[in-house]
């Protein structure tokens, strides 16, 4: 379900919403995240990074001790500079792996957004709909080296060595020029965002009506091949082919979809669902239920292949 952003004035009377709507006709409203939401994520996340460097220090320093003081007296002394001097190499190796790697790993994740971002109830998603990318998030990170790291590194270093003004003012606006940038345009991106393709939007905080997980257990139990309507009114069964055509990325759609519960919307995915699948389109009456029960044995499909590590990130992955 690969998406486009589109302006719908319905939507826009809110400047920080912005629209995604699928080839199939289904719009799917994002709100983007607040700027001062933004910066404290990735003060959060910095803070983190420096926890962990920190722990990691501790622990190597106890470890140097103990293993200069196997050594014995004599060389207590020397063991501890050997040490010290693997502690250094380790630090510079740990804090080159936690800067670049934080942001990647996390990011890359199903839930597209680091530990700080998590906190704050944000995230990060691709501007055309789709699944965010290693290119994207790639992209987006390395920016932030020439955005964030390399001109306070320069103007601290500037700082330090009592070096001329024009270095300190030169590094200034470097940094000033980059920290504005999300407020001198109106989807509030940073130039990793514009490079990359992505927003930083709001996370859903709603979860799931109740309504959507029931669905009889026979239906989630006894898979058929072919579409069958049962004497029991709205309940449907679907095969291992049918669920196995989408992933994590389309249930998460359909799972806004249903909670959005726009007649238009549920629709025209229902319909598009039972193209792929080969089935009829259900009647007016049938088509919440329906979507229920696809919803509901799809996402315990997907939730039973990761307790085996077997992950379906969306329709494209075999």
């Amino acid at each position: 379900m690969t998406a486009v952003a589109t302006a719908n004035p319905a939507i826009r009377r809110d400047t920080a919403i912005r629209s995604i709507v699928t080839p199939e006709g289904v719009n799917l409203p994002l709100k983007l995240a607040g700027r001062g939401a933004r910066l404290g994520a990735l003060a959060l996340d910095i803070f983190f990074i420096g926890l962990v460097i920190v722990g990691s220090i501790v622990a190597l320093i106890y470890l140097g001790l103990n293993l200069a003081h196997l050594g014995g007296p004599k060389a207590q002394k020397g063991g501890f500079i050997s040490a010290l001097q693997f502690l250094v190499i380790l630090f510079f190796i740990g804090g080159f792996l936690l800067h670049n790697g934080w942001f990647l790993f996390f990011e890359l994740g199903p839930r597209g957004a680091t530990p700080g971002k998590r906190l704050l109830g944000i995230r990060v998603a691709a501007r055309d709909g789709g699944t965010l990318t290693p290119e994207m998030v790639i992209a987006r990170n390395l920016l932030r080296d020439i955005e964030l790291f390399m001109p306070l590194g320069f103007l601290v270093q500037q700082m330090a060595s009592g070096g001329s003004g024009a270095g300190g003012l030169a590094a200034t606006a470097w940094f000033a020029l980059f920290a504005l940038f999300p407020c001198f345009n109106r989807d509030r991106l940073r130039a990793g965002d514009l490079i990359a393709g992505t927003w930083v939007v709001e996370t859903q905080k709603q979860r799931l009506l109740p309504v959507m997980s029931l669905v009889s257990a026979s239906a989630a139990t006894e898979p058929d091949d072919r579409q069958a309507y049962h004497a029991t009114p709205h309940v449907y069964r679907f095969g291992e082919a049918e669920l196995a055509i989408y992933g994590e990325h389309e249930l998460q759609t359909l799972e806004r979809v249903l909670r959005d519960n726009r007649p238009e919307t549920l629709a025209a995915v229902a319909e598009a669902i039972c193209v792929k699948i080969g089935w009829t389109a259900p009647g007016p009456g049938e088509i919440q239920p329906f979507l229920q029960a696809f919803y509901t044995q799809l996402r315990a499909r997907l939730e039973s292949g990761m307790r085996f590590g077997k992950r379906k990130a969306n329709k494209f992955t075999v």
